[in-house]
């Protein structure tokens, strides 16, 4: 088959996507052979028929080779962790390190920020002189030396992608299930892992609300990566509050630091489950995970992994001193009560109007600004504990943002927080 209208058709009608179908409209894509027409035309054809099982895996098998495929020649398993989004989500940052502490070798190719959710790479280029565009040959010597790197995609792995994604926005076709499992996977499985873990969020805070379209997702990725070749397993964790205390870049890598010095709470608390759970499939020992946080052994680790990307050595000892602070700071002032509520999405939108986030590509974006103090569900607040405190570039976008972190929560009875991990999910 040498025409992509007939496998948009066959998709069309109902017949699927076969192997050979799929790898024509992935080489298509990253050669240019298949046109932005053809390409919408394909997106719209599985989001309206859908590809089913065998699809999604010869999909993402093709566009995962639609460029280069990394190959590892390690002394211990080569593993990651996929997150689909949240707000105050900085696991990426002590997970890398705390498995590479464990004896396991991260290569961790990851995102910028999308829609109200922080992205890894903006997080890291809060500290000074971090790059995170990284050669392969870098990306290799960093994972090697180190144990892990946290690197942005270049263009030769997953071309298919890069340009399929950008369609999807343009063609209302975001949403496919079938689409955003391949456009995940292959990202991550160009990478040459062993094994992936999945954290999907359900929440107010998440892309995916509510539990029945979590689970479908999370099902939809575990067995399109085992079919794949790569040993998968996801967790379903909750977004219905920040994971964190902060939201927004500087101030997330300062929250990150301190975990990594063995601060409590759900932040430490997730990372250790999705660690556990990464180290499970990959036939290792998860005892101790806790101790190379508590030791300073994963630390030690991210300090020499900032170092090797750029970044300062001694950011662990004067992170200060690296993670610019916002020149306006404000309290967002709460009615007596408790946390009944929060509106996670809302939250992200805020920092994101501050100027942490994009709202069109390109978007320059302020990293100090944010979140910080974040009040959790049903703790106290009142006029001895503020909602949060807002960091700003000046009084208007402080004034601007603290109505919103108002307008975002609910003051009530106490409601007490769901399980951090909701299911667990295994083929």
């Amino acid at each position: 088959m040498t025409d992509p209208r007939a496998v948009i058709a066959a998709v069309r009608d109902g017949h699927g996507l076969d192997g050979p179908g799929a790898t024509l409209i992935a080489q298509g894509l990253a050669d240019g052979s298949v046109s932005d027409a053809q390409a919408g035309a394909f997106a719209m054809a599985v989001l309206t028929r859908g590809i089913g099982d065998a699809g999604r895996v010869a999909l993402t098998r093709a566009m995962r080779d639609s460029g280069d495929v990394m190959r590892w020649d390690l002394p211990g398993p080569v593993v990651d962790k996929h997150s689909t989004g949240g707000i105050g989500d900085t696991v990426s940052l002590i997970l890398a390190p705390l498995l590479a502490a464990s004896g396991v070798y991260v290569p961790m190719i990851s995102g910028r920020g999308l829609g109200h959710t922080g992205g890894t790479l903006d997080k890291l280029e809060a500290i000074a002189g971090f790059v995170c565009d990284q050669t392969e040959t870098q990306f290799r010597a960093i994972v090697e030396n180190v144990g892990c790197a946290i690197v942005a995609a270049t263009a030769d792995l997953a071309p298919a992608d890069r340009r399929l994604y950008a369609i999807r926005d343009e063609s209302g076709t975001v949403e496919s299930l079938d689409l955003i499992t391949a456009s995940i996977l292959s990202k991550k499985l160009a990478a040459g892992l062993d094994a992936l873990v999945l954290d999907v969020k359900a929440g107010s805070g998440a892309f995916l609300k509510t539990p029945d379209s979590s689970d479908r997702l999370a099902r939809a990725l575990v067995q399109t990566s085992n079919g794949a070749g790569c040993r998968a397993s996801a967790l379903i964790t909750d977004m219905d509050q920040p994971l964190a205390r902060s939201a927004g870049n500087a101030l997330e890598v300062a929250e990150a630091i301190r975990v990594l010095r063995g601060e409590a709470g759900a932040l430490r608390d997730l990372t250790l489950h999705l660690c556990a759970e990464c180290l499970r499939l990959a036939g290792r020992d998860a005892d101790g995970l806790a101790g190379r946080l508590d030791s300073g052994a994963a630390a030690e680790i991210f300090g020499r992994m900032v170092a090797a990307q750029g970044g300062p050595r001694d950011l662990l000892d004067r992170p200060d001193r690296h993670l610019t602070a916002a020149p306006v700071t404000r309290p967002v002032p709460a009615p007596e009560g408790a946390v009944a509520g929060i509106d996670v999405a809302a939250l992200g939108h805020a920092v994101v109007a501050l100027g942490g986030g994009r709202i069109r590509a390109g978007d320059r974006i302020n990293h100090r600004v944010g979140l910080s103090e974040l009040a959790r569900l049903g703790e106290p607040v009142g006029r001895d504990r503020p909602l949060a405190v807002v960091h700003a570039g000046d009084d208007t976008a402080a004034r601007i943002a603290v109505a919103a972190v108002r307008a975002a929560y609910r003051i009530g009875a106490p409601t007490l927080p769901g399980p951090l991990v909701r299911d667990r999910i295994v083929e």
